[in-house]
């Protein structure tokens, strides 16, 4: 029997494409892999109906006038638009998109922003005592613009109640995922990721940067294949000796080396790397900590407890309490 989950979309000029057609590309796949159990029903709204530009020069079509939307949500999404000034991107504040929410959202079920649509959610007031994301480049000036708001710039997204908050472009579709993971549970959100070859266990507590994204690519090839190796292979030996054996470099050399192309240690790299998919384990799975921190090749949870205090500030069991997500 199909449930109806009617998602209202927010468009306006310069609105950024992919955080309009990402979530609503998953919505449909959700519907397709359940046979049309899902239920999503997605509609554009706009200030008028009728064709909208976005900053990609494409058009898009809304379904209904922002007049138009009346009870009967189950989901409000809200894009954002950037304005890129000398000084950098500002988030664009549209004080009757603003409003609309404002008026809208207490008749829907849950609200998400994407991205910069932080900043409208904020306007609106929807954000004032939450812990709120939105894009990395952009974090400051939500903080400064809304002190009431809690900005946390470094996860792929956060909840806080019934609000969501998404942070860069590629996000929006992670944060999909979570709201069809939700309200079907993980193995339809799985199978949606696969669709979009995407993985469907990066939750929000992540960096907005995995490791090796956090790095900028090195100029020597061999650098990065071996970022790859130290990735799939956490669990093993990934002491500087065994990886400047495997570079065929002396390990003094192989330190210089791999310091001038990532700009950090060994050491500390595959510590974070490590950390990371902790993480990931400690989000996604109750598996006990000895088994994630050999996993992880941390060893004990003796060191698993030091590395996080050390690089997240916290606990392992106080960091799941806090982003573990259940199916």
């Amino acid at each position: 029997m199909s449930t109806n989950r009617r998602v209202v979309i927010a468009v306006f000029p310069d609105v950024d494409l992919l955080d309009v057609t990402g979530p609503a590309e998953v919505f449909a796949l959700a519907n397709r892999e359940t046979g049309g159990r899902a239920g999503y029903a997605v509609q554009l709204a706009a200030p008028t109906r009728g064709p909208v530009t976005t900053s990609a020069g494409v058009r898009l079509v809304a379904d209904l006038a922002f007049d138009d939307v009346d009870g009967g949500l189950d989901t409000l999404l809200v894009p954002g638009a950037v304005d890129v000034l000398p000084e950098g991107p500002v988030a664009r504040i549209d004080e009757d998109v603003v409003a609309w929410v404002k008026r809208v959202a207490p008749e829907a079920r849950r609200v998400a922003s994407v991205r910069v649509g932080a900043h409208v959610l904020a306007a609106a007031g929807l954000l004032d005592g939450r812990t709120a994301t939105t894009h990395w480049s952009t974090a400051a000036q939500l903080a400064a613009e809304h002190p009431e708001v809690t900005v946390d710039p470094d996860p792929i997204f956060v909840r806080s109640g019934s609000v969501w908050t998404g942070a860069g472009i590629s996000a929006c579709m992670d944060l999909a995922l979570a709201l069809v993971a939700e309200d079907l549970g993980e193995e339809v959100a799985l199978a949606v990721a696969r669709q979009l070859v995407m993985y469907l266990k990066r939750q929000g507590g992540q960096s907005q940067f995995s490791v090796p994204l956090s790095r900028p690519p090195a100029a020597r090839r061999d650098i990065d294949e071996l970022r790859l190796h130290i990735s799939d292979h956490l669990d093993g030996d990934l002491s500087a000796s065994a990886l400047a054996a495997r570079m065929c470099l002396s390990e003094r050399h192989f330190a210089r080396v791999f310091r001038q192309e990532t700009g950090t240690t060994p050491a500390a790299y595959v510590e974070a790397a490590r950390v990371e998919a902790a993480r990931r384990l400690l989000e996604s799975t109750d598996q006990p900590l000895d088994e994630v921190a050999a996993a992880c090749g941390l060893g004990s949870v003796e060191t698993l407890h030091r590395a996080l205090r050390k690089q997240l500030g916290t606990t392992p069991a106080a960091y799941r309490r806090r982003f573990r997500t259940n199916g």
